[in-house]
Order: C-alpha cells, then sequence, then structure tokens
C-alpha cells in the first residue's frame, strides 16, 4: 500500500504524524495514532525483522514509561510520554520499510533541494544499519563458536558486549575506507549538478493524500 506513494508524500507524512504527536495530550488521540500507523505496516506487507523491531520499540516505551512513572509519579504523564515516543518513532519504519534508499535520496535532492552530500549521508547511514546488525551478529556466533559465553546478570552481559565492539568498530572503519575512495575515484566531491537514472514524480493519489493530511492537521489544531 504505502509503497505506491512517493518517497516526498512519505517524507511529509513523517513530519505531520511528528506534528500531531507532539500537538495531541489525549492517550486515546495517541493511541488511535498509533494504531492507525500498525495498520499501514499491515496493509504495506512489511517484511517480518520491521516487527521485530516494533516490538523492540514498544519495550523501549514501557521501559520510558517505567522511569518517568519513577521520576514523577504521575501515571497519565508517563504513559503519554511512552505513547508520544512510540507515535513519532513509528512512522520512521514506515517511511524506511517501504522506501527504496535510492527513491528518498532522489526526494531529497531533486524535490527538497537538500545538497547531494547531506542526502548520500543520510541514506548511506541508514542502509548500512542492518549491514553493521548482521556484522554483529556473525562476531557473535564466531566468538560462541570459539567457546566464547557471555553469561551473568544483565550489567555484565552489557559489559562483555564490549568484546563485540573492537571488531565492530574496526569493520566499520574499513567499510567507510572503502567507500571514501570509491566515491572519490567517481569524482563525487567535484559534482555541481546531480543526475539521476531514474525520476521521482507526484501523482494523483499523492497529492490527495497531502490534502487529507494537511485536513487532519487543521482538525487537530483546532479540536484536540
Amino acid at each position: 500500500m504505502m509503497q505506491k506513494f512517493a518517497p516526498l508524500t512519505k517524507l511529509l507524512l513523517t513530519l505531520f504524524i511528528t506534528l500531531w504527536s507532539i500537538m495531541l495530550q489525549s492517550m486515546t488521540a495517541l493511541g488511535l495514532l498509533i494504531a492507525g500507523q500498525l495498520l499501514l505496516l499491515v496493509a504495506s506487507q512489511v517484511r517480518a525483522t520491521v516487527y521485530k523491531g516494533i516490538a523492540s520499540l514498544l519495550l523501549f516505551a514501557a521501559l520510558l514509561a517505567g522511569i518517568q512513572l519513577a521520576l514523577s509519579g504521575d501515571t497519565t504523564l508517563a504513559i503519554t510520554t511512552a505513547l508520544k515516543m512510540t507515535a513519532m518513532t513509528l512512522v520512521f519504519f514506515i517511511l524506511l520499510a517501504t522506501t527504496r534508499m535510492q527513491d528518498l535520496s532522489i526526494a531529497l535532492v531533486s524535490q527538497c533541494r537538500v545538497p547531494h552530500e547531506y542526502a548520500f549521508m543520510l541514506t548511506a547511514a541508514l542502509r548500512f544499519i542492518p549491514d553493521f546488525l548482521n556484522e554483529s551478529k556473525a562476531i557473535q556466533e564466531a566468538q560462541a563458536c570459539r567457546g566464547y559465553r557471555s553469561q551473568g546478570n544483565p550489567l555484565k552481559r552489557l559489559t562483555a558486549y564490549a568484546a563485540i565492539l573492537k571488531p565492530l568498530v574496526l569493520k566499520a572503519v574499513s567499510r567507510s575506507e572503502t567507500m571514501a575512495l570509491s566515491l572519490e575515484l567517481r569524482g563525487f566531491a567535484n559534482r555541481r549538478m546531480s543526475s539521476f537514472r531514474s525520476r521521482v514524480v507526484l501523482t494523483a493519489r499523492d497529492y490527495a493524500a497531502v490534502m487529507v493530511m494537511t485536513g487532519l492537521s487543521v482538525f487537530i489544531l483546532n479540536f484536540c
């Protein structure tokens, strides 16, 4: 479903939902906003790994609510803060799970007028997050094959995770050096005009979605 919309429309959706999350103060309204985003993800038929990330997000939101409750003693404030954080973060799952990084980069440069260097840095960082997670998993499996076990309480396990950071950082540095050399050989820094092999255009569906989002914003601003 969301794959049919242009990247610019999904960027605007991200902006609008962030604004709605800030403006809304009702737990019911925030819950409906989160439920709507989950329905969009289900309708878009995203990969199962996305739902694992959402489960981690919900766990972190519950932890945040617990910390807020312990510090302030206000249950309503704790739940509202967790819901706001969940609503603002969940929309990025929609954006990243339904948009190709190449199309997102084109939209940022050609439609949002973002300099291509900054657009490339953003999309490259997002694209390499799954690679770093896979490398972290591979390092853990390699250490397990050598007999290394991280056992004990959560604090000891967190401390033991430092053994993974060193090879992970070394691989990240090696990857960045390779990318920098590749970009330099392609004359990336000397480009004055950006050109792309494909174009991203807005359709009637996108304009209708923007109108609906604008109308919802006006409604929330006046009645919520």
